[in-house]
């Protein structure tokens, strides 16, 4: 059996700057990855098909028309829409995803989200089907 490797996100250079700061975490989610802060979802990145590509501000709605104001290439995502976007083909890609990150480590308060915990998630609409590990390792619903 051949063994696939997974693609490595080209856009994690994003992050490299956050690597300094003690409370800052990577992980995954869903297909990004994505940047906390002191707990807080604050940016992700994704290098899929659009429109899952491109750098995500972790935002609420009611702080678009404020970073906006100042980063007028900021859209809000067209699936994801309570999440600002820019896509890395955008011309000024590089220079704002560097200033949002800056703004991240200054943590602004326009940005950065509380993180649900899985266990939020398993009693939510999202986690509707339960699943629980018996001690056989079978899977039930």
């Amino acid at each position: 059996m051949k063994r696939t490797t997974k693609k490595r996100n080209a856009l994690l250079w994003v992050f490299e700057a956050l690597e300094g700061d003690g409370h800052y975490l990577q992980k995954k989610f869903f297909g990004f990855e994505a940047a906390y802060l002191d707990g807080k979802l604050y940016l992700a990145v994704a290098d899929g098909k659009a429109p899952w590509e491109g750098l995500f501000v972790c935002t609420t709605k009611e702080r678009h028309a404020a970073l906006r104001a100042e980063f007028p290439e900021l859209k809000a995502h067209r699936v994801l829409g309570k999440w600002l976007h820019i896509s890395q083909m955008h011309r000024e890609f590089e220079r704002v995803a560097r200033e949002m990150v800056e703004l991240a480590l200054r943590r602004d308060e326009r940005l950065g989200v509380e993180s649900k915990s899985r266990e939020v998630l398993e009693g939510s609409k999202l986690g509707a089907k339960k699943r629980t590990v018996k001690k056989d390792n079978d899977w039930m619903l």
